[in-house]
Parts: structure tokens; C-alpha cells; sequence
């Protein structure tokens, strides 16, 4: 059997230079934003920085992988940012200080973290489960059952914190947001990368994953061939709800703080980001590290924006642009492969 010979002009020929550009334009476009930021701001490529930038994408990461899976499935959950605050909101009212006169719950004894870690835990992928239940087994489409979720949710959470910013937080709380290993990588970054590793095996080596996509590739198909897809739905859901109660748990540790809009949008961002890194809205498709460069590209734009001193609400608007541009452009690709 002969060998193939690389030949470059051939694979130039193959080389589809249009489909190329359609479908990493928006990456290009930010990549370009980031470049200019660098060569003409001091202290943007410095490693204190980099360091930021990875931080607050390790949060969001662990948000965009919870929306990915409703993404691979034709779905979403526009749920995800309130169950983030949730999280954030419960996490601090259980983690202040014993000492602090102005405690939330006077009465609460000092608890171990890992108490209200659980907790904060177990109350999303409740939720989580319940959004996949009523998706599932009361046929609401996802993007209606999410977002009455969503408004719930909201509701609960300023019920909760009585409209109050809530601080105050036990050390040894926020250096699991602040702190770094080894004096140099925040705790959040590592806890992310195992977060990401360990979802790359449930997305690559288990049914898990391979009903996740057989779902979002051809529902009927999949039902067809054995595949429970109903409790296959909740299993992403409930899912989702726990990578949710986790970011919240991180993200009120990074802040110090909370209060009733915290993660409000992060959503969206989740979504723009996670379409970006290679998940389409038509479902089956998207990996894990696709999903981390979005997220890490996504939260460069916004760095480099703030570089610039781009006022905030112009910033708002760039990055709704982003969301919409993003989508047409996944939705493009999709119709090219048809």
C-alpha cells in the first residue's frame, strides 16, 4: 500500500479559506481588539494580568460548561445567572464572621465551610433538576421553562437578601477566592482546570456524554436507539444546577460580598462565550476546551475594553453585538453544513 505524499497545493485546494473566516470571524475580530489594546496600553500583557483575566474566567467557565449541556441538547437555561446568585447570596449569609454584630442570621453558629458549600450545592441541582423535569417530562420548551425559572429565582433571591448587600466573610472563606498555590496561581484557576478535566471525561468517555450529543444531533434517533432521553434531559439539568451552586460558591468568595444581582447576565455571557468556543444552538456539537477559549476570549474582550477606556454602558453594548453576531454566525455555519 503506497503512502500518501503531503502535497501542499493540494491541500491548499482543500483548504475552504471562506468557511475558514465565517466560522472563527467573531474570534478574529476580538483577537484583533486585543492585540491593539496590548501595543498601545502599558501593563496588558504583563502576567498579573494574565493572572486577572484567568480568574475571572475560571467562574465563568464552570457557568458556561452548566449552559452547554442545555446547549448541546437544543436547548438552554437562561436560569443560570440567578441560580449563580443564589448560590453567592446563601454562601455569604452562612460564612460571616461570628464575631460580626451586623450577622445576617444573629443565631447561626459558626459552621465548617464545607456546611454551606453543600448546601449552597444541593439547593441548585435541586432547581436544576426541576428545570430538567418540567423540560422533559411537561414539554416547555427550554428557553420558556428557563426564563420563568429565571424570574423566580430573581424574586427568591431579594427576598432573601431583604435587598441588602451582605459581607463581612470569614478568611478562611474568601482565600478559597483569593487566595493563591504557591503564591502566584489563585485557587480558583486550579479548581477550574479540575472542573474542566473533569467534565471533559463525562463529555468524551461516558454515556453521559454520548447521549448528550446523540440528543442534540437527532432527538427522535436517539430515542430510537435505546437512549433515555427524558431522564437523560434531567441528568443535564441537574447537572447544570450543581456547576451553578459551585460558581456562586466561588464567586461570593473572589467578591467578599453579595447581594440580590449578583450573577445577573452571567447567562448570557455564558452563552455568547460557549457559542463562540464552537457549541452550536443547532445542537451536537461543542467541547470542552472550545468552550474554555471562549470564555477566556470573551473575558479578554471585555479586559481590553476597560483597557481602552471604553465607558461601561458602550461596553454593554459591544458585548450584546458579540452575542448576536456570534449566534448568526453559528447559525451560518450550520446551514453551510446543509
Amino acid at each position: 500500500m503506497k503512502k500518501k505524499k503531503f502535497d501542499i497545493k493540494t491541500l491548499m485546494k482543500e483548504f475552504d479559506a471562506a468557511a475558514f473566516m465565517t466560522n472563527n470571524a467573531m474570534i478574529f475580530v476580538i483577537l484583533s481588539i486585543i492585540l491593539f489594546t496590548g501595543f498601545t496600553k502599558d501593563n496588558f500583557f504583563t502576567v498579573k494580568n494574565a493572572m486577572n483575566i484567568l480568574s475571572n474566567t475560571s467562574v465563568r467557565f464552570i457557568i458556561a460548561l452548566g449552559v452547554s449541556g442545555a446547549l448541546i441538547t437544543r436547548g438552554t437555561d437562561l436560569s443560570a445567572g440567578r441560580l449563580v446568585g443564589l448560590s453567592a447570596i446563601v454562601s455569604a449569609t452562612m460564612t460571616q464572621r461570628p464575631d460580626f454584630a451586623g450577622k445576617f442570621f444573629p443565631g447561626l453558629p459558626d459552621l465548617p465551610i464545607i456546611v454551606p458549600f453543600l448546601i449552597v450545592l444541593t439547593i441548585t441541582m435541586l432547581i436544576g433538576t426541576l428545570n430538567g423535569l418540567v423540560i422533559a417530562y411537561l414539554n416547555v420548551p427550554p428557553f420558556l421553562a428557563t426564563l420563568g425559572m429565571q424570574i423566580m429565582i430573581y424574586g427568591v433571591n431579594i427576598m432573601y437578601s431583604r435587598s441588602e448587600p451582605i459581607g463581612t466573610l470569614k478568611p478562611e472563606y474568601t482565600n478559597i477566592g483569593q487566595g493563591k498555590f504557591l503564591g502566584s496561581i489563585p485557587y480558583v484557576i486550579i479548581i477550574a482546570l479540575l472542573v474542566g478535566v473533569i467534565m471533559w471525561i463525562l463529555y468524551t468517555k461516558t454515556r453521559y456524554g454520548k447521549y448528550m450529543y446523540a440528543i442534540g444531533g437527532n432527538e427522535q434517533a436517539a430515542e430510537v436507539s435505546g437512549v433515555n432521553v427524558k431522564f437523560a434531559k434531567v441528568k443535564i439539568y441537574a447537572l447544570a444546577g450543581l456547576l451553578y451552586g459551585l460558581a456562586g460558591f466561588l464567586l461570593t468568595a473572589k467578591s467578599t460580598s453579595s447581594g440580590p444581582n449578583s450573577g445577573m447576565g452571567y447567562e448570557l455571557e455564558a452563552i455568547a462565550a460557549a457559542t463562540i468556543g464552537g457549541v452550536s444552538t443547532a445542537g451536537g456539537e461543542g467541547r470542552v476546551q472550545g468552550i474554555f477559549m471562549g470564555v477566556f476570549v470573551f473575558e479578554l474582550l471585555k479586559t481590553a475594553l476597560n483597557f481602552l477606556g471604553v465607558k461601561p454602558e458602550i461596553t454593554y453594548i459591544v458585548q450584546g453585538l458579540v452575542i448576536i453576531i456570534a449566534v448568526a454566525l453559528d447559525i451560518r455555519k450550520t446551514q453551510r453544513r446543509k
